[in-house]
């Protein structure tokens, strides 16, 4: 299997990415935010966490405008697999490929800790990692992580299976204690959390390791369509 990791100036959790993308067995490609068009072959794409840009603007809304993020976009409406994570997940909204925004947290303070995570969807490779109603743990690291929508939209999440995790305690304000989210195909995942923090006992746990190998099984069983 081949991934990409979208590296954008200030990106910090692009290489954290690409380790848990090895660790999950695939061969790791990083793509810089300038290149028009993605290398050929690609089975996942990750867009990592970190500051893109400084934050200026709004987060991830400069990133979200890069060359390389059309080819992003497009290829997830092929039916590519992509997660993003953190300021990804901020960078796929500002991109139009999920819905929804993310907010200041409520408290207007970074929050920096672990958190339980409730898995609140049995669909994609979250439901397949985890299995709906479980609960794992992993770091959050942001300061603009409050996910908000409008009530049309999240009730169409929740009828459609598409919220991917809540939080047990909500740390920023989320609407509905909403942390990640999918695509309506399942195969673009956005999220708050960090799960490649989670993947080595040495970093206090393991239960991202788990979504890492869900999502290249998924990838391996379910290709994206090749452009004609």
């Amino acid at each position: 299997m081949r991934a990409g990791v979208v590296v954008f100036p200030g990106s910090n959790c692009d290489r954290d990415l690409a380790r848990a993308f090895r660790r999950a067995g695939a061969r790791v490609e990083m793509l810089w935010h300038k290149e028009a068009a993605l290398p050929p072959g690609l089975d996942v794409i990750g867009i990592p966490g970190g500051f893109s840009f400084g934050d200026y603007l709004r987060c991830g809304a400069i990133a979200a405008r890069a060359p390389l993020m059309r080819a992003v976009a497009e290829y997830a409406g092929r039916g590519g697999h992509v997660i993003g994570i953190c300021n990804g997940f901020q960078v796929m909204l500002e991109a139009g490929m999920l819905p929804g925004a993310l907010m200041r947290n409520a408290g207007l303070k970074f929050v920096c800790r672990t958190v339980t995570l409730e898995v609140a969807t049995d669909r994609g490779f979250p439901g397949e990692a985890y299995g709906k109603g479980r609960e794992i743990r992993l770091p959050v690291a942001h300061h603009d992580g409050s996910y908000q929508a409008d009530g049309e939209t999240l009730d169409r999440l929740e009828g459609e299976g598409r919220v991917a995790f809540r939080y047990r305690g909500n740390p920023n304000g989320s609407a509905r204690n909403i942390a990640g989210i999918l695509s309506e195909n399942g195969r673009v995942l956005g999220m708050m959390p960090h799960p490649e923090r989670a993947v080595d006992p040495l970093q206090g746990g393991t239960d991202g390791a788990a979504l890492f190998a869900a999502l290249f099984a998924a990838a391996a069983a379910e290709p994206a369509l090749r452009p004609a």
